[in-house]
């Protein structure tokens, strides 16, 4: 079945209409048959949201409607841990006008990044129905049955801005939105000439390092590639934490500091460093309005930090996948009108329809004509 077709109904999907894009695992072509939804041989599927909510409701005995075999039953629940929802373009406009009025009201807008909002430029996220931890997972509980060949990923020295990175670093630049904490690695935040003082890479930045003695950092560019060259000079150092050596390979370029180089990146089992997350925690307390674009709010304690900030909290979520922190888009104030947004879909989307509102047509025209010129400037730095 087409991609643009709902998997059970066989009504198309389009953007106009909300969708939900979910994997369970792989089938035969003899498992297929019989199935009430038309689920692919890597058990994938599209759906209308009334048309999963449906099959949801059968698989889990909420009712009657839908009688499900108990392979669809697994097919269901397993697919329900991938769901990837998308509002419709209709529904992103409108809560574009609504989000701007509401970073115009506010004192302190604080953005909020995830691995999401760099899929568009190439780099795989981590809880995405084809994400890193989610292959991982598959490949745990079901072998290669589970698993799904994965796509080619751009390397890390080739990625660029995406036009949700470069929109962020617009509205910095103008001060409507006053501070960027980022769980992400990649680099990109940097590469689109934020500057440093206004964000807070929390897990840190392939591109940076320090010295593990007297702490200078370093914007390395594309010169780490040359430290394994050095690396035979430089005894590995294991972390207590993670067990990795964060050493590069470089040495300090202090004068009598002789320090060696570590990456900045924060593994599993790493502390975050202590004033990068103050200066989050700083800013994150100020902030009356959070928009987090590309997260799960799932690790810990950067996803804390969107709940820290003054009162009452004004959350504005956009990512492909449920959150913990969804309801919180839903209070509402005194007259019950609601106080944040949740969109479902790509950061880019949105963004695009938020610059409208906040530029105006003409100025976001003249702003994205310069994409071609920025994207040489980006080259430039990386080389």
């Amino acid at each position: 079945m087409s991609s643009s077709q709902c998997y059970l109904c066989g009504d198309g999907v389009g953007h106009k209409a909300g969708r939900v894009e979910v994997r369970a695992f792989q089938l035969s072509r003899d498992q297929q048959k019989g199935l009430k939804a038309k689920w692919n041989d890597n058990g994938e599927g599209v759906f209308h949201r009334d048309c999963w909510a449906k099959l949801s409701d059968g698989a889990y005995g909420r009712s009657a409607d839908l009688e499900l075999s108990e392979l669809e039953i697994k097919l269901v629940k397993e697919a329900r841990k991938t769901a990837e929802y998308h509002d419709s373009d209709d529904y992103i406009t409108a809560e574009a006008k609504r989000i701007a009025q509401m970073i115009r009201n506010a004192d302190y807008p604080v953005f909020f990044t995830g691995a999401g909002i760099s899929t568009a430029a190439g780099i795989g996220d981590f809880r995405g129905k084809d994400g890193k931890w989610t292959e991982r997972d598959k490949l745990k509980e079901h072998g290669t049955k589970g698993a799904k060949k994965a796509y080619k990923k751009t390397p890390l020295r080739d990625l660029r801005p995406t036009y949700t990175h470069e929109a962020i670093r617009k509205l910095v630049d103008m001060g409507i939105f006053k501070f960027v904490i980022s769980q992400n690695t990649d680099g990109i935040h940097r590469l689109s000439c934020i500057p440093a003082s206004k964000m807070a890479e929390l897990h840190g930045n392939a591109y940076v390092q320090k010295c593990e003695k007297c702490g200078t950092r370093y914007d390395v560019g594309r010169s780490h590639r040359d430290a394994a060259s050095q690396a035979h000079n430089v005894p590995p150092k294991k972390c207590e934490r993670c067990g990795i050596s964060h050493r590069t390979g470089r040495m300090c370029e202090k004068k009598d500091c002789g320090g060696y180089l570590m990456n900045t990146i924060i593994n599993f089992g790493d502390y975050l460093e202590e004033q990068v997350l103050d200066a989050a925690q700083e800013h994150a307390r100020k902030g009356d309005i959070f928009m987090c674009l590309g997260s799960t709010l799932m690790v810990s304690p950067a996803n804390s930090l969107v709940m820290s900030g003054k009162s009452p909290h004004r959350l504005v979520i956009c990512n492909r996948q449920a959150t913990e922190y969804d309801t919180e888009c839903e209070r509402v104030d005194e007259q019950g009108v609601r106080i944040g947004s949740r969109i479902h879909g790509d950061c880019d989307k949105l963004m695009k329809a938020l610059m409208v509102e906040l530029l105006g047509d003409e100025a976001v025209r003249d702003w994205e004509d310069g994409r071609e010129a920025r994207l040489l400037e980006y080259d430039e730095m990386r080389r």
